[in-house]
């Protein structure tokens, strides 16, 4: 028996703010561009992206273009788009992550090099 699937997209589950704000930051983690702008336009549906279209001074159709996966956004695009769906920007210092030292290297004995450049002369 066949498995019947649906195209699933992610603006049909950001219906509420917290959703919306988890998103973005998994979104910003990832830290690849494409990613994060693709989630902006995820979430420029979800809100209206004919009113955030307007209020960026875009038309609808650029920002879809822009803010696809392949879309490549200019930075003021982005902000403009970011302030208009109400966020703001944070910068936070990354938790620093112990670094383990390597296990000491074991040095062979001075004795056994000795005896090796004995056999090569």
């Amino acid at each position: 028996m066949a498995m019947k699937t649906t195209k699933w997209d992610a603006a049909d589950d950001l219906t509420n703010e917290k959703a919306v704000i988890a998103y973005l930051n998994a979104a910003l983690d990832d830290g690849d561009p494409a990613v994060i702008t693709a989630a902006l336009g995820d979430i420029a549906r979800a809100k209206g992206i004919a009113r955030i279209a307007e209020e960026v001074g875009v038309t609808r159709e650029g920002l879809y273009k822009s803010l696809s996966a392949t879309g490549r956004p200019e930075f003021k695009t982005v902000m403009k788009v970011s302030q208009s769906l109400g966020f703001s920007f944070v910068v936070k210092a990354k938790p620093k992550v112990k670094k383990i030292a390597p296990k000491a290297v074991r040095r062979k004995p001075a004795r056994t090099a000795a005896l090796r450049a004995r056999k090569v002369a």
